[in-house]
């Protein structure tokens, strides 16, 4: 390689460096705006004569020691914020790992099943619309115990969502693609795996972005109601019945945050493994 073939392919680089490095930050600062300018104005409101909400300098002035050390564990419940939202995210684990699970099988069922899909359609859609917070005290009149009436609340509350997408995908196969697997004289198992699971897909990675959110959700309302466990939803719960507003706060802001990376890994995840034709 020669001396100016090298000195061009440095230009490249740095050319095609500095272009990524500008996208970063065009990206980065309309949200950077837009949340200066959100907390500019909770400050101002925070400071008008009857104001009962502390503004985003107090709560940080209030929740400093929180803010600084996450990690600590003094035994119990009384554990650091960082610990409340493992304990947390370990529950919405387990409960979305079975959702996932159980609703993609069921949804591949009733999708390829039309008498199945019209015998349970209306109780999938009756079951669906009951709030987290409604199944709280079924969970535990049934099971007795906080701890799998939690994983029980996320489960139900995020198989939904997962069920139907994922059926609607399996319906929607075109119908040159099956006409395609009949030529080929496919088997079953060919079919399910080179024809059925790719075309829907995008359908099921849709259903599963939104059931993960649905999920953090139902536990923070199940760890609200459900006393006595570690969780960031009992954390809330705790500091409210002592007037500790600006750690509710902090606490919000921690399960926004949480809830965002979810989304983002799971649509990290999609683009590992859906082809980029087929979002």
């Amino acid at each position: 390689m020669t001396i100016a073939s090298r000195r061009r392919n440095n230009a490249n680089f740095d050319n095609s460096f500095i272009s990524r490095f500008q996208k970063q930050i065009s990206d980065f600062i309309p949200p950077a705006i837009a949340i200066i300018v959100f907390l500019v104005i909770w400050q101002l409101f925070s400071w008008l004569p009857g104001a009962t909400l502390p503004g985003p300098i107090q709560v940080i002035q209030d929740t400093w020691t929180l803010i600084l050390y996450p990690f600590y564990d003094k035994g119990g419940i009384d554990k650091g914020l960082f610990w409340q939202i493992w304990a947390s995210l370990q529950r919405v684990a387990i409960g979305y790992f079975f959702a996932a699970v159980i609703g993609i099988a069921l949804g591949i069922l009733i999708g390829i099943n039309k008498t199945m899909s019209k015998a349970l359609d209306p109780l999938f859609q009756l079951l669906r619309t009951v709030p987290p917070l409604a199944w709280v005290p079924i969970s535990l009149a049934a099971l007795r115990q906080n701890e799998p009436a939690a994983l029980f609340v996320i489960f139900i509350t995020a198989i939904w969502p997962i069920l139907i997408n994922t059926a609607v995908g399996v319906k929607e196969i075109p119908q040159d693609y099956n006409n395609v697997a009949k030529v080929l004289q496919l088997s079953k198992k060919e079919y399910f795996f080179n024809i059925l699971i790719p075309a829907a897909l995008p359908y099921i990675f849709t259903g599963l972005r939104i059931a993960i959110g649905l999920a953090w959700l139902a536990i923070i309302a199940a760890e609200i109601v459900m006393s006595g466990i570690v969780g960031i939803g009992f954390f809330i719960w705790d500091a409210y019945q002592n007037n500790y507003v600006s750690e509710i706060i902090l606490a919000l802001v921690y399960i926004g945050a949480v809830g965002l990376l979810l989304d983002k890994l799971m649509a990290w995840i999609q683009t590992l493994i859906v082809p980029a034709e087929q979002k």
